[in-house]
C-alpha cells in the first residue's frame, strides 16, 4: 500500500472486505496477516483495479534465500 499515492476510493475495501477497512476519510486501512490462496487471488485484483495502483500485494520472503 502506498499511502502517498492512495485517493480513496476504496475498491480495495470493496474486493478484501474482510482484510481492509476504511477510516473515517475513507483511506483503507490494512490487516497485513498472511493471505490464503484464495484470498490472494482476490487482493492480486483489488491492486489492478486500484485507480491510482497505490495498493500492492507483497510477496513473502524467500526464507531459503535469507540465509
Amino acid at each position: 500500500m502506498d499511502p502517498t499515492a492512495c485517493a480513496a476510493h476504496g475498491l480495495c475495501a470493496a474486493w478484501l472486505p474482510e482484510r481492509v477497512t476504511l477510516d473515517e476519510w475513507g483511506y483503507p486501512l490494512v490487516d497485513g496477516t498472511p493471505l490464503d490462496p484464495a484470498t490472494r487471488r482476490r487482493a492480486e485484483r483489488a491492486a489492478a483495479e486500484c485507480p491510482v495502483r497505490a495498493f500492492h500485494v507483497a510477496t513473502a520472503p524467500d526464507r531459503a534465500a535469507m540465509r
